[in-house]
């Protein structure tokens, strides 16, 4: 089977992309809008927002044609954690904890118990 066809892999891909637009939706505003009114920031926020949705719903869509609703959740949170963390780090200049190691563990479990069969 082709990779590229494979509707799991293009589901993480599509929402890893999707969260990364997210990410910058939600939070980026807090760096580079500092001084802007708050509005202005929720304006810009929902334009970047835009392109997540148009990312995240077919990613969805795709993806719940082999995962539960429950795994496609799980799915999107670790792939938030994964893309949240270097965010944190390496945008916004935030410490790297000890405390994204223990959510990771977290959601490895989530992983688990959501994906047994």
């Amino acid at each position: 089977m082709n990779h590229l066809s494979n509707p799991l892999l293009i589901t993480a891909m599509m929402l890893a992309v999707s969260n990364l637009f997210m990410t910058f939706a939600w939070y980026g505003h807090l760096k580079n809008m500092a001084t802007s009114p708050w509005y202005v920031a929720a304006l810009v926020s929902w334009g970047i927002a835009l392109f997540e949705y148009l990312l995240q719903v077919p990613a969805n869509r795709i993806g719940y044609t082999q995962l539960s609703l429950g795994q496609l959740k799980i799915l999107q949170e670790v792939i938030t954690l994964a893309i949240f963390v270097p965010f944190a780090v390496m945008y916004m200049n935030q410490p790297l904890k000890l405390d994204y190691l223990w959510a990771g563990l977290c959601l490895v479990g989530a992983v688990y118990f959501i994906f047994r069969t």
